[in-house]
């Protein structure tokens, strides 16, 4: 697919994006582009982190119901409700905002970063979007009787408990692929676009199949998206749009991940220039053709599909759309 961004009639720019539309038993649905292609799985793969916490027992020996697991699946915006969350997280694992490894950035929320700004407050690792999968992570140790020093080397046993878990989603052993530091300091594998997409698919068939683990982050997830997310953001726009149906997660470089709580299949998408701007349109065309979206799903985000492109005053002087490719089937 090509994502156009015009300006008045014209073509400014340009982002191609590869797609891929999958069931959990591996049929390929619908490619735009090449299924094969690797990229980082980035915070995509967070609710397959988030699952060892409930499969050992950690979530429920500390207390965490939904709304902490939707935050420990986030990449959340940094705005109160998100950080007042992850601060009572701590306090219930007995540690301080200092014991998150994930470094400090401004919230993606917008008025929450102008907020703090006017008030001469610098954000904290709290504010990182990663904080609530953090916490996490330090529960997992702290339940477990490991050290939560280094809790987010490659070596260190939350890392290696998240790999043994991430076999029972992935095609690929997960040695057998290549891995590299997240933004937020921790483990990430690069792997082929449609086994993110599988993965997805196989997430929401086990959970319908009452998989305690899937069907707890599924339902967290959807239920609360405003946690995992912020406004304006794709994925809370995806499941805000289809009332909880689609569950939706992005990752850093354009890359965002999406499957359907009632059917059996997954999607992922990977925008090549990793513009965040192109994921929107570009995830609900492939919907769109692979003909996953229900009743008014599609007018519900066909602010998402056709973003509009503002100036200073506030007046539309531009759109971005996708669009398939010149000389693709």
């Amino acid at each position: 697919m090509i994502v156009e961004v015009s300006r008045g009639d014209e073509v400014e720019s340009t982002h191609r994006v590869q797609g891929v539309v999958c069931s959990a038993s591996g049929r390929e649905e619908l490619c735009a582009g090449d299924p094969e292609i690797l990229t980082y799985w980035r915070s995509a793969m967070k609710p397959f982190q988030a699952i060892p916490l409930l499969e050992d027992g950690a979530a429920e020996a500390f207390g965490f119901g939904p709304e902490e697991l939707a935050l420990v699946c986030a990449s959340h915006g940094g705005m109160r409700q998100h950080t007042e969350r992850v601060a009572g997280m701590l306090r219930r694992l007995g540690l301080a905002e200092d014991h998150l490894h994930c470094g400090p950035h401004d919230p993606f929320d917008r008025d929450t970063a102008q907020v703090l700004s006017c008030a001469g407050r610098l954000a904290g690792r709290i504010h990182n979007n990663c904080s609530g999968k953090h916490a996490g992570m330090l529960a997992l140790a702290l339940h477990h009787g490991w050290p939560i020093e280094g809790y987010e080397k490659p070596d260190h046993p939350v890392q290696q408990r998240v790999r043994k878990s991430l076999a029972d989603w992935m095609d690929h052993e997960p040695q057998d692929h290549q891995w590299a530091l997240d933004g937020c300091g921790v483990p990430t594998p690069r792997m082929p676009l449609h086994e993110m997409a599988r993965a997805y698919s196989r997430l929401v068939r086990r959970a319908a199949d009452g998989d305690p683990g899937a069907r707890a982050v599924a339902n967290a997830m959807t239920r609360f998206p405003q946690l995992t997310s912020s406004p304006g953001r794709v994925p809370l726009e995806i499941m805000e749009a289809t009332a909880g149906r689609l569950l939706a997660k992005e990752g850093a470089e354009g890359v965002l991940c999406v499957a359907a709580l009632d059917e059996d299949w997954g999607m992922a998408v990977k925008v090549e220039d990793g513009s965040i701007r192109a994921v929107g349109p570009a995830a609900v065309e492939l919907m769109r053709r692979s003909g996953v979206l229900r009743g008014g799903e599609q007018d519900a985000l066909a602010a998402v599909a056709e973003s509009p492109i503002r100036n200073t005053l506030g007046e539309v002087v531009g759109r971005i759309r996708a669009r398939e490719e010149a000389g693709s089937d």
